[in-house]
């Protein structure tokens, strides 16, 4: 007979606001299944990132079905399972974790979560020069994302330059070379001057990390602007951007094609993402569409 029934978590940090619980489990009710979504935060724990080993330890044993992995476990978190899918295992980072025979393997459904999110929100913007906010877990699916999505170089900015150099050397070895190259944000003023458009992949403009991830006066009308960040939807960014005439892009889309993908994984059920965007723009409103 085939399982009905999954309990399923998230780890990271600050993820009170999270709408991953309602994604799933509204899906879940919708196919007859049985879904629950534990939110396991380290700041409530009280524990450091690198506590997340023992997380995962711990679920597999409680039973747990699988687990998303946000920020800023994602890359901490890949040397404490038994095996990687080999999109996770080329990006270096792991957003899903599923349990099955007592082993834990990790995959990355945030590159093609933002992929679908992009082509569907910003299908026409030009793409030969793009900036990119943010060499971490997530970063590193985006920039993929992007690169996959025919852009012509990405430069991604992080203030750990190693950090920067190491994702764009890896996207190079990946897609060819000069295709990528690594900034410290010092740089941001000259790269936006130049640039079609701009993805952010950092955690600020989170309920948890408001504010803005770089000066507002960077910004001007011919510069798209894509976030990751879903919640808020309106960050002060795209608030900004939005208000100078910016085409912009919210994290709403990418929050729920890499939730579909991540219930596909756990459940071995396909997920209607027409209504889980539905969900979501019920949930935080509107959500996806460019302004």
């Amino acid at each position: 007979m085939a399982k009905d029934s999954f309990l399923v978590g998230l780890i990271g940090a600050g993820i009170g606001p999270s709408l991953s619980p309602a994604l799933h489990e509204r899906e879940a009710d919708r196919q007859g299944l049985r879904c629950l979504y534990r939110l396991i935060d380290i700041d409530v724990l009280g524990v450091r990132p690198e506590a997340v080993g023992d997380l995962v330890r711990a679920a597999r044993d409680l039973g747990f079905d699988g687990l998303n992995i946000t920020h800023p476990c994602k890359q901490l978190v890949i040397g404490h399972l038994d095996a990687l899918a080999p999109q996770a295992e080329a990006l270096g980072a792991v957003n899903t974790v599923v349990f099955e025979n007592g082993r834990a393997t990790g995959h990355n459904t945030d590159v093609t979560g933002f992929a679908a999110s992009f082509a569907r929100g910003l299908p026409d913007v030009p793409l030969e020069r793009v900036v990119q906010l943010g060499a971490g877990g997530a970063g590193a699916a985006v920039a993929h994302a992007m690169l996959t999505l025919g852009a012509g170089r990405v430069t991604v900015v992080d203030a750990l330059a190693d950090r920067s150099a190491e994702l764009a050397a890896s996207l190079n070895r990946h897609f060819g070379e000069d295709r990528a190259a690594g900034a410290t944000p010092d740089r941001l003023p000259r790269l936006l001057a130049d640039a079609d458009g701009i993805v952010h992949a950092t955690p600020t403009g989170m309920a948890a990390h408001p504010g803005l991830p770089f000066p507002a006066d960077l910004l001007r009308p011919g510069l798209w602007v894509a976030e990751v960040v879903y919640r808020p939807l309106e960050t002060e960014l795209l608030r900004t951007a939005r208000a100078l005439g910016c085409a912009t892009l919210d994290g709403g889309g990418m929050a729920v094609f890499q939730a579909a993908d991540a219930f596909r994984l756990f459940t071995g059920r396909e997920p209607d993402a027409a209504r889980m965007l539905g969900d979501i723009a019920e949930l935080a409103g509107v959500v996806g569409s460019p302004k």
